[in-house]
């Protein structure tokens, strides 16, 4: 397949997965968008804590040239909204499966605002060293029940390599409020999920629906970019086209 041109008011697509993910989980959505002559860079978020995540994917922005279009997954939807704030050089915000917090809102507080996630009892706790010397918590799924909660339209053989891959998410990053809200003046889109077993659907239509994002609904699992690629896809290169 060959790749368009790429005209110099061509929009970056910067990918930011979320939890229990990795930047893998964009490689489907990638071909597509390229095919279509997009450029592309999947960010690795560290999943680490909201503010300084934001401002890593903050820092991977300043490093593109010309306009951007921010997308995030599950978690990353929460980074974008922060680390586009204030941003003239985004164009677009496109969130998939996604948290689309206010300020002062966390992604655990608005996983709990509609009931239906049954991501909590499939996750196990460890500890990780903080750089001050200090401890701290991640969640990771377990492995065993990974393909049912997280990916389960996904094939069973890819669904064990995502869990065996998985980044563990810091406890306090899904704790940490936002501080910003870029989508009250970047236009929104969202791909919602009716699948969803980490976020419910209910969260994700509300949250869509106050951010005045353009929606689409898709019957898929939490891992939409894995299993629908050309879904993503499509509503991403929507975003670029302005």
């Amino acid at each position: 397949m060959s790749t368009e041109p790429v005209s110099p008011s061509t929009p970056t697509i910067v990918l930011v997965h979320g939890a229990f993910a990795d930047s893998s989980s964009w490689n489907g959505v990638i071909e597509r968008l390229r095919a279509q002559g997009h450029p592309v860079i999947a960010a690795a978020n560290p999943l680490r804590g909201l503010d300084s995540d934001a401002a890593y994917v903050a820092s991977v922005l300043d490093s593109v040239e010309g306009p951007s279009v921010l997308v995030g997954h599950s978690y990353g939807g929460s980074v974008i909204t922060v680390a586009a704030a204030g941003r003239s050089d985004v164009e677009a915000l496109v969130y998939i499966a996604a948290f689309i917090p206010d300020v002062g809102e966390s992604a655990l507080q608005l996983t709990d605002k509609f009931p239906g996630s049954t991501l909590g009892p499939t996750t196990r706790a460890a500890s990780y060293p903080l750089p001050d010397g200090g401890t701290g918590t991640e969640l990771y799924i377990r492995q065993a029940e990974f393909h049912r909660q997280f990916a389960a339209d996904v094939p069973a053989a890819t669904a064990e390599l995502m869990a065996a891959t998985q980044r563990p998410v810091a406890l306090d990053a899904l704790q940490q409020p936002a501080t910003a809200t870029a989508w009250r003046d970047i236009r929104s889109f969202a791909l919602v999920t009716g699948e969803d077993k980490n976020i419910p659907v209910e969260a994700q239509r509300f949250m869509a629906e106050r951010a005045s994002a353009e929606i689409v609904e898709f019957s898929a699992s939490h891992a939409v970019s894995v299993s629908a690629p050309d879904a993503v896809g499509e509503l991403i290169a929507r975003a670029a086209a302005g």
